[in-house]
């Protein structure tokens, strides 16, 4: 698998407060990593810098030929940031997944709505084309922004807290959904919920304040204390979950 991009010794943060410090983080071809740490770790800040959304203070970003752009990554943000009282239809957020390739001015064509209405169908969503955001469920809504980040056939898709879209009816058809994609592209999936993902990422990144890098998706309490990474581990079926204590700097 070749490489897709490479964080060295990245220091970041906002104005001059340090929230990511001395990082360093490879993504390569084919990866699906769980990205997981506290509130206020550096979790989103850290998915900027790859973004190219957030300059570092410190270090460099480097990308290979398949990911040279921010076009070639697809990007499902926080629920938090979605406005879903603008009267957009589904068709419509769906397709400006496209303007950062074409431009904001620039017109749909043919093509672009036929790929659009693919993508629809693929999301589940056939016969919703005309609805308003408005009018969906969570997890109606969680599709459509999910068609938005693919419909530019992106080299790598970067979910910040899918899971807060919430809608539980249609959580394990999204992971599989993922699963599904990452058998064509890599996936960087920030989250909470550590018991769920780990049926389906290869991998983990512990962020809090700097980056552990696990090469599984197993992870233990003890790892997690290693990490000096303070959330709680739920595992789903007969194992309890383990709450750890917090971590004194």
């Amino acid at each position: 698998m070749g490489k897709l991009f490479e964080l060295r010794s990245v220091t970041a943060g906002y104005d001059r407060k340090i929230v990511l410090e001395n990082i360093n983080f490879t993504v390569n071809e084919g990866d699906f990593v769980g990205i997981i740490g506290p509130n206020g770790g550096g979790k989103t800040t850290l998915l900027k810098i790859i973004l190219g959304i957030l300059k570092p203070f410190s270090g460099s970003v480097i990308y290979n030929e398949n990911l040279l752009k921010r076009t070639d990554i697809g990007y499902l943000p926080q629920m938090s940031l979605v406005d879903i009282s603008y009267p957009l239809t589904v068709t419509d957020v769906v397709l400006s997944g496209l303007m950062m390739h074409k431009g904001v001015h620039a017109k749909m064509t043919r093509a672009d709505r036929e790929r659009a209405s693919l993508i629809i169908r693929e999301m589940g969503l056939e016969g919703f084309e005309k609805s308003t955001l408005s009018e969906l469920s969570g997890g109606q809504l969680q599709r459509v922004f999910l068609g938005r980040a693919l419909i530019g056939n992106p080299v790598m898709l970067i979910l910040d807290e899918p899971d807060n879209f919430v809608d539980t009816s249609f959580e394990s058809e999204f992971y599989e959904k993922l699963h599904s994609l990452n058998e064509k592209i890599a996936i960087l999936l920030a989250s909470h919920d550590v018991g769920t993902i780990s049926a389906y990422v290869k991998s983990y990144a512990c962020v809090n304040r700097k980056l552990h890098y696990h090469p599984s998706n197993i992870l233990t309490s003890e790892h997690l204390k290693a990490y000096e990474c303070p959330i709680q581990l739920v595992t789903h079926g007969v194992v309890p979950h383990t709450v750890l204590k917090k971590h004194e700097e």
